[in-house]
């Protein structure tokens, strides 16, 4: 779906870049990947909205089976070993923010509260908008869903658009048409909801994703425990994996109430602080760098750490890890209740996180390696790890592999592979084999596929046909690289930009995919903050490069692409989410028309084509038309299949396009580049019926393919089918729609 005067991103973006990785995070000098990398992997893949930490405690539990952890009644996890004294107490969280199901409307939408209601960033909720989403169920399992958006091409013209970030705003799309139907899939008011997670790594330098930042303490002190010899440990030692963190520290407090120690570590997160005085809407808050090593916490903004501080210090120093001061909050709230009573020496360590509390948040893996070393000395002296090795880091999650086509897979293969405006080569690659034997596709000069189903005989009076969906997506391309090895990057389409920063990206280059997280414009923590709107600012990339060679030794270079990753999601019913829907359900359902025919028409001049650059102006099928006027190959009648950009969704003014999900495929009457004659709408949906074909009609925003081919004597015919959320990562369809769809395509190419 293009809206031609929003061809291109007029606003900044940065990008970070942190997927398929070609090294393993933190690496140790021969090249074996650091355990303590390996397990915030695997933690930060759980959800763990606080008070729902239960799935990654099993694990934890799992984890440290030969320790005996025990766990109290809120769900903290403790290990002890040792007798006597000193009595040792380490610390760290492992919950994370989210939202929790607060009501469940008639028409099936979940309303939400927000766990915690303050203390996150101002775009916090925002973050979430237009986005993929777990949702919690009684049974322990985990739904998808996707977070309601705001449909680009429905917004022109509209004043006072619902704020993202007001949680009023703020509805969960599970596929579901009525509370009943969503209750029946095991989601209930009190089920915990938190956004789907890329985990992924920069160039072996960063691990970045949802809640890395809740969890690398974690990570580290389950290796620390398994390096460590415990018979060698002096004194006791309790280590606590605590919950509710974001929840008042409930887990906290539970422990330092129960745990009479003589001196505390509290691992995690340094923390944001209130506003500094006479400089409204700025807070105060770490600022040291990724790649700075041990961060003490402070509250005081200078000065020398004294106490158990100061001893970690001299230690660090000591063994040549690097340690810094740095200003971070304190670690317990104020709330309600009394404040629990600290040990007499106490200090808060963590490492520095980039893009805190985002989808996109990272840590170093040298740092969280380093924060290991300290925690292992502290512990019990110098020693080295003695878990054996097992191997390099997680994989990035691998790309969806190569399907065989049939009726309920064409789709699921054309979403797997990316294919950004003027790079459509692979998803053309998988069209051409999914389509069937008898099919003999050509390309032309703008990347087109074109197949001939059908020519009629010289001297026949059967009009020419076209039916038509374009391949390509909404992305950027790189087009330089910077002296800090950022990539400066160029939008191809066009998106809301709080669907895509802040949040994890995947750059292509030269058939490697590498990870990636877009990066937030400045002073994006700010309470005031608002979006830029200068076109001229850089939209920039970072893959975990420093430098430019560092970008050339990845296989990095101008021309790549860089989208958002995706994947085909079941919802409930019979509703599906997945990103470029727009116009991969318009490719599919081609396809599946031309698998109900047996080989080329008889006396039919009929032609099936997928065409290029529709996102970034029409552009390859403008080639096309003005190609076939000039060789006298125009066509009569021309269908172009894409969205029908729906407002069957809670945020949307039901003023116009208003086609609901799973009523049948829609004919675009009238939307932003064509109109349909009423007598041909009318004889379509005549022709539907007659094959008993659900159909709706109506009008929508945005332009089409077809468009192209008025100029040089052709009726356009757009059809599509509903879309909630178009050109975010929330895109939602129904099933149905796509199989009336490709039943209409079918009937147009034998009887129109």
């Amino acid at each position: 779906m293009n809206l031609r005067a929003y061809a291109s991103f007029p606003l900044v973006l940065y990008l970070l870049c942190i997927f398929p990785c070609l090294r393993a995070a933190g690496q140790t000098q021969n090249g074996a990947a650091a355990p303590a990398a390996r397990e915030l992997r695997k933690l930060a893949d759980i959800p763990s909205v606080s008070g729902y930490e239960k799935p990654v405690t099993d694990l934890i539990r799992a984890e440290l089976a030969s320790f005996h952890p025990a766990t109290d009644s809120l769900g903290d996890v403790t290990v002890t070993i040792g007798s006597g004294m000193p009595h040792r107490l380490i610390v760290t969280p492992v919950d994370e923010p989210g939202f929790v199901v607060s009501a469940i409307t008639e028409d099936g939408y979940l309303r939400l509260q927000r766990v915690p209601q303050s203390q996150l960033p101002a775009i916090f909720n925002e973050l979430y908008s237009g986005q993929p989403v777990k949702v919690g169920t009684a049974n322990n399992e985990w739904l998808d869903g996707v977070v309601a958006g705001l449909s680009i091409h429905l917004q022109i013209g509209r004043a006072n658009l619902p704020n993202p970030r007001d949680i009023e705003n703020m509805y969960v799309d599970i596929g579901a048409s009525s509370a009943a139907e969503a209750r029946k899939s095991g989601v209930d008011v009190l089920s915990p909801i938190a956004i789907s997670r890329t985990i992924g790594e920069l160039d072996g330098r960063m691990i970045a994703g949802t809640s890395v930042g809740d969890k690398f303490g974690a990570a580290a002190l389950i290796d620390v425990l398994h390096a460590i010899d415990p018979s060698k440990t002096d004194g006791t030692l309790t280590i606590a994996f605590v919950v509710q963190q974001w929840f008042g520290a409930r887990g906290f407090e539970r422990t330092l109430n129960s745990t009479r120690s003589d001196e505390m570590i509290y691992v995690g997160r340094l923390l944001s602080g209130g506003t500094v005085p006479g400089m409204e809407g700025v807070h105060r808050a770490p600022r040291r760098e990724l790649g700075s090593g041990v961060l003490v916490g402070m509250e005081q903004t200078s000065g020398t750490p004294l106490g158990l501080a100061g001893d970690l210090k001299k230690l660090a120093d000591t063994n040549r890890i690097p340690i810094e001061t740095d200003y971070s909050a304190g670690v317990t709230p104020a709330g309600y209740l009394q404040q629990p009573t600290f040990p007499p020496k106490w200090v808060h360590v963590g490492i520095a996180t980039a893009w805190t509390n985002t989808p996109a948040e990272a840590v170093d893996t040298d740092d969280l390696q380093k924060l290991e070393q300290m925690l292992q000395l502290y512990v019990q002296g110098a020693i080295t790890l003695t878990r054996p090795n097992s191997g390099n880091a997680v994989s990035a999650t691998p790309r969806p592999e190569r399907e065989a086509a049939g009726s309920s897979e064409i789709l699921k293969s054309l979403i797997a592979r990316y294919g950004v405006s003027r790079h459509e080569e692979a998803v053309r690659e998988e069209v051409k084999r999914l389509l069937p034997q008898w099919a003999k596709p050509e390309t032309d000069a703008a990347g087109n596929l074109i197949v001939n189903a059908g020519t009629a005989p010289a001297g026949s009076k059967a009009d020419r046909i076209f039916l038509m969906a374009h391949m390509d997506e909404t992305g950027f391309e790189v087009k330089s690289i910077s002296r800090d090895g950022r990539l400066v990057l160029e939008g191809e389409g066009r998106g809301e930009i709080d669907a895509y920063e802040g949040h994890p990206a995947v750059v292509h280059s030269a058939g490697t995919d590498h990870d990636a997280i877009m990066e937030l414009p400045n002073n994006w923590d700010e309470a005031n903050f608002q979006w830029p709107q200068d076109s001229e600012t850089a939209i920039r990339a970072d893959v975990g490069a420093r430098n430019p060679e560092e970008v050339a030794r990845l296989g990095i270079k101008p021309g790549d692409t860089v989208t958002v990753p995706k994947a085909y999601r079941p919802l409930a019913g019979t509703r599906a989410n997945a990103r470029s829907l727009d116009d991969r359900v318009g490719c599919a359902a081609l396809i599946s028309a031309t698998g109900t025919l047996s080989g080329p028409l008889k006396d039919r001049d009929v032609t099936f084509v997928w065409t290029t650059q529709e996102e970034i102006g029409l552009r390859g099928a403008a080639a096309l038309a003005k190609r076939l006027s000039t060789d006298g190959g125009e066509p009569n009648y021309v269908f172009a299949v894409d969205t029908f950009v729906s407002s069957d969704s809670p945020l949307e003014s039901k003023r116009f396009a208003d086609a609901e999900l799973g009523k049948g495929f829609v004919v675009r009457a009238l939307d932003d580049s064509n109109r349909v004659p009423r007598e041909l709408v009318d004889r379509i949906i005549k022709l539907a019926r007659a094959n008993q074909i659900p159909v709706q009609y109506g009008v929508t925003g945005g332009g089409n393919d077809g468009s192209e081919f008025v100029p040089y004597g052709a009726i356009d015919i757009a059809i599509g089918w509903p879309l909630r959320y178009s050109h975010s990562p929330a895109e939602l369809i129904d099933t149905r729609d796509v199989h009336a769809l490709a039943r209409i395509l079918a009937a147009v190419a034998r009887n129109w």
